[in-house]
């Protein structure tokens, strides 16, 4: 069992940076991957960045160069920065954790969303 909580979310300028933290608890050791995604009105929810729990990292295209996601040493906690965020990058933004049991049971957990508005 795993519960993620998002925050750092809000009122960003075209071009203006952000930070985004996600709070993991509960079976924090069973976490192999965690990640962020976003989901604009009308549109599927889609990867953005994700981090394994050797540190490995993988980015979606679109923001290769323009985003960075990171942990903290305790691995409870996941960050997604930016210092260039375009106006159709408008979402909510979920994070999720994937877990894997001893046994192989795998487990997918999201946050609630936290809201991200592009705007001048």
């Amino acid at each position: 069992q795993v519960q993620l909580v998002e925050s750092g979310g809000g009122l960003v300028q075209p071009g203006g940076s952000l930070r985004l933290s996600c709070a993991a608890s509960g079976s924090i050791s069973r976490i192999n991957l965690m990640g962020w995604y976003r989901q604009a009105p009308g549109n599927q929810r889609e990867l953005v960045a994700t981090i394994s729990s050797d540190g490995t990292t993988n980015y979606a295209d679109s923001v290769k160069g323009r985003f960075t996601i990171s942990r903290d040493n305790a691995k409870s906690t996941v960050f997604l920065q930016s210092n260039s965020l375009k106006p159709v990058e408008k979402a909510v933004y979920y994070c999720r954790a994937k877990t894997r049991l001893l046994g192989g049971t795998r487990r997918e957990y999201w946050g609630q969303g936290t809201q991200v508005t592009v705007s001048s």
